[in-house]
């Protein structure tokens, strides 16, 4: 992909380009927001198993397991069917976690995902733009 031309048949925005940092620009990648929404989709069932629900540890170590290997063409391919970016991420990460799919994204909403990855991601600028730790 690199190098034919590919990347720029799509909108680029400079202020990546010219300005972002290697930090910044993955901070705001797809890469970044989807294995968010995934650990959020972990961290909610470890929490639900905790409360009682049937939630086995195979399930919960399925999920571990495959927290980084998405398949952006899959989840598009989902996005189109059902215009939806969250389930279509859902059915996505159910495809290749088949015996957890049943419980990710259990009881949750869209904001669940949302809103839990738009903070962590401000709060990483802050800490890149002006060195806090």
């Amino acid at each position: 992909m690199e190098g034919s031309g590919e990347e720029f048949m799509k909108y680029r925005s400079p202020l990546v380009s010219r300005y972002a940092s290697k930090e910044m620009a993955f901070n705001f990648s797809d890469m970044k927001k989807f294995t968010t929404w995934r650990r959020l989709w972990l961290y909610l069932a470890k929490a639900e198993k905790e409360l009682g629900l049937p939630i086995t540890d195979a399930q919960v170590s399925e999920m571990e397991s495959h927290l980084e290997d998405i398949d952006f063409i899959m989840a598009a391919d989902e996005e189109r069917k059902l215009r939806h970016d969250v389930m279509a991420h859902v059915h996505t990460f159910a495809h290749c976690c088949p015996t957890a799919a049943p419980i990710i994204h259990l009881g949750a909403t869209s904001c669940y995902v949302g809103d839990n990855t738009v903070r962590p991601k401000y709060y990483r600028v802050i800490i890149c733009y002006f060195g806090y730790h």
